[in-house]
């Protein structure tokens, strides 16, 4: 008679291995893990060793194959907008050393010099302008070890003229009447911030070329969750998303690929955010 175990496992322990093998065969995340973290590696970084292996190596080996074998296979982004994101979840973290490792990467799956800038350029509203420039700073002397001539074209839209009333109008393009209502509620005392937000954030930097609206907005989301306790402005912005087109599944997927940079904390209170204002069907 047929050994029926072999296709019907009875232990909890048959079952767990039986459920590997299927996975494993049917390109699960059980398959390949290790091989795909040295492709996405290579591709990345180019044929190299990580310096950590050499005094690390396990340490190394965990990173490795979780963020190139696992993280950069889940959810619905490409790699340019992969490189984006980490782009400015170090930048916001101050993990300089690791963002100029990226910036090369980001120029290896094929961003441009605009896109790289102007990715690191949305962060300042929200980190401030020293760590941005600290940021800006680590880009720079990547581009100038690969001979990319600076400055990079301007991407500026507005003028001192019409940089507020362009700035409104990409608010309310991403939050909707909401903003007008803020303005006209604020305390006289405040509402230099209200007309801050609208021409130095949204004019100055979200009217910029080099990136569309989707885009920043989606960054947006990445640099705040990576900031933590900011969780009303993730809330904010995950309507925003919403509102300009990026759908459930991205924001997940974005919250995701910030993991690995920014811990479980952060990740899970975005990740809360997201489910409060998009709760699931």
């Amino acid at each position: 008679m047929q050994n029926l175990e072999s296709k019907h496992p009875r232990t909890t322990e048959h079952k767990i291995n039986y459920l590997i093998k299927k996975l494993s065969s049917t390109g699960g995340i059980f398959m390949n893990r290790i091989d795909k973290s040295k492709e996405k590696f290579e591709k990345l970084f180019g044929e190299g060793v990580a310096a950590a292996q050499a005094t690390d190596p396990d340490l190394q080996d965990i990173l490795s194959h979780f963020i190139f074998g696992e993280v950069f296979y889940q959810g619905n982004l490409d790699d340019k907008q992969r490189e984006l994101i980490t782009l400015v979840v170090l930048a916001t973290n101050q993990t300089l050393p690791q963002l100029k490792a990226h910036v090369g990467a980001a120029l290896n799956v094929g961003l441009t010099p605009v896109e790289i800038k102007e990715a690191i350029y949305q962060c300042a509203p929200y980190i401030g302008f020293p760590k941005t420039l600290n940021a800006i700073n680590e880009v720079n002397e990547v581009f100038t070890a690969k001979n990319i001539a600076l400055p990079v074209e301007s991407q500026k839209t507005v003028d001192e003229d019409n940089r507020f009333q362009k700035g409104l109008a990409t608010q309310v393009e991403i939050f909707g009447d909401v903003i007008k209502k803020m303005q006209e509620s604020a305390p006289p005392n405040q509402k230099h911030i209200q007309e801050y937000l609208s021409a130095f954030c949204f004019g100055d930097f979200y009217t910029r070329g080099g990136l569309d609206l989707k885009t920043r907005e989606l960054l947006t989301l990445c640099i705040l969750s990576a900031l933590g306790g900011a969780e009303g402005q993730v809330k904010a912005h995950v309507q925003g998303n919403k509102n300009v087109g990026n759908d459930k599944e991205t924001l997940i997927t974005a919250i995701t690929h910030c993991l690995p940079y920014m811990g479980f904390p952060r990740t899970l209170n975005a990740l809360a955010c997201v489910n409060e204002i998009i709760p699931e069907n």
